[in-house]
């Protein structure tokens, strides 16, 4: 998954997808409910119109980022003290995952710049299914914008 960096060019055209890959999910959301237009979700905040307003959208926006492989947007959202350096989302190499689907499972804002999110992110890769069980940890910046900082994550 990791090889040479995504530039903003190459991330700016990947074609966006009509339906948001996250679904819009929310605690509480009922599964099965529609999607919401892409473009009415995370695509504006993967494309810069827009900041994300919490953690759960900027979770929610990171997912769409891995799914459509814009690197560039996952190290903009990604605390600097933690962002690997190697980072690099590769959609069309053979060994990358393919994103089935998330479920936000909990949201807990701890505070006016701290919050975090509960996700399970199912996968395939190598022709089997996998889960990713995540509790990540955000934080709200002095410039205002929420970023990732890390995650105890647990995978199946």
């Amino acid at each position: 998954m990791t090889t040479a960096p995504t530039t903003a060019a190459a991330d700016a055209s990947k074609q966006a997808p009509l339906e948001c890959p996250c679904a819009g999910t929310a605690p509480g959301r009922p599964g099965g409910a529609r999607a919401p237009r892409f473009d009415a979700c995370c695509g504006p905040y993967l494309d810069g119109r827009a900041v994300a307003p919490t953690a759960l959208e900027l979770m929610r926006s990171r997912y769409t980022a891995y799914v459509l492989g814009h690197t560039d947007y996952l190290r903009a959202t990604w605390d600097p003290a933690t962002c690997p350096a190697d980072l690099d989302v590769e959609t069309d190499a053979p060994d990358a995952p393919r994103w089935l689907g998330l479920q936000v499972k909990r949201f807990e804002p701890q505070d006016a710049r701290h919050a975090i999110v509960e996700f399970v992110a199912r996968y395939k890769q190598g022709g089997r299914g996998h889960r990713l069980h995540e509790v990540s940890r955000f934080v709200r910046g002095d410039d205002e914008r929420w970023r990732y900082v890390d995650g105890d994550v647990s995978e199946r």
